[in-house]
């Protein structure tokens, strides 16, 4: 009886030890994309032993698939254009905005013989976009401050993936496109750049990364680690292109993008960490002006634009 009592202490004495051990390497579960200024963030998995956690790391489509999957209680963590966040959040999903990772990524490529030189040559035209991207509300909002509404144009929604492929079957005349895909459709040569739509209010939209609130407040040391190895990546893929180029050519991507679009995609995308309340603000009034992401309520930036865990990771790694 005594051996059997010691041996069942011995049991959950080790069984404590895997459980703490468990514990201590807790998975984030984190959302992203397929551009190529996601690249940063999908990097944070390969150097997360060296920053002391584990990170998963599931592709999503679309920014709100990302917003659905939070929602779902899937992720701890995602990264979305702005858009998305903002529509998610005015639609109740339970986020934080807590560092920007890139910003740009946005063009307006027209094919090669479709003689669209400007925004108001897309009169009458079919334009592709993705539904629910910061894409749409650039589009609507270059529509609006060159005259022309959503009606003067035949808008097309297609997934990012399929916009290239359009505009090169001659479905679709010109799309607002992100980065590698606009690059490579003007390397190519089946499309041609009418302009980068950085001169609405919203100038550059910044990538937001977002958490639950969930693991933000009750899994502070945890999200601590993960803002800082976060900021260790972006900085390794900001000083050394040729290994961000390397990791998101080879890995990403796969081969199927050149060193050119690459670098063309990133001159039009650079990484970045820095988000402030403000630009949220302006991109919420903008998708509130022309009814983009059909938000349920607003939400006013400030209530929900934490960078308290980003200050405090670039102050101990001594980031301006």
């Amino acid at each position: 009886m005594h051996k059997k009592l010691i041996a069942a202490a011995a049991v959950a004495i080790v069984a404590a030890g895997a459980s703490f051990s468990a514990g201590a390497q807790e998975v984030i579960r984190l959302g992203n994309l397929k551009f190529a200024h996601y690249g940063a963030v999908s990097y944070i998995k390969e150097i997360a032993p060296k920053c002391g956690i584990k990170v998963d790391e599931k592709v999503f489509a679309k920014g709100p698939d990302v917003m659905q999957g939070i929602l779902a209680g899937e992720l701890d963590v995602g990264t979305t254009a702005s858009e998305a966040a903002i529509s998610g959040r005015a639609n109740g999903a339970p986020i934080y905005v807590v560092a920007g990772f890139a910003k740009g990524g946005a063009r307006l490529v027209a094919a090669k013989d479709s003689g669209i030189k400007s925004v108001k040559d897309l009169k009458g035209k079919k334009v592709g976009v993705t539904r629910g991207g910061i894409h749409e509300v650039l589009l609507d909002a270059e529509l609006g401050q060159n005259g022309l509404t959503a009606k003067d144009v035949t808008i097309v929604y297609l997934a990012f993936a399929d916009l290239n492929q359009a505009l090169l079957g001659k479905n679709i005349d010109a799309m607002m496109q992100s980065e590698p895909q606009s690059s490579q459709a003007i390397n190519k040569g089946f499309g041609v750049e009418v302009m980068k739509p950085y001169d609405t209010p919203i100038g550059e939209p910044v990538r937001t990364m977002v958490m639950t609130e969930k693991f933000y407040k009750e899994k502070r040391p945890l999200a601590e680690k993960f803002m800082r190895c976060f900021l260790e990546a972006t900085k390794t893929f900001i000083d050394n292109k040729e290994t961000a180029e390397k990791y998101v050519r080879e890995v990403i991507f796969k081969n199927q993008i050149t060193k050119e679009d690459f670098y063309d995609a990133i001159g039009n995308s650079p990484y970045a960490y820095d988000i402030t309340a403000e630009h949220i603000q302006v991109t919420t009034d903008t998708m509130a002006k022309y009814g983009t992401g059909k938000m349920a309520k607003p939400p006013v930036a400030k209530d929900w634009v934490k960078t308290d865990l980003l200050e405090q990771a670039k102050k101990s790694m001594n980031l301006k």
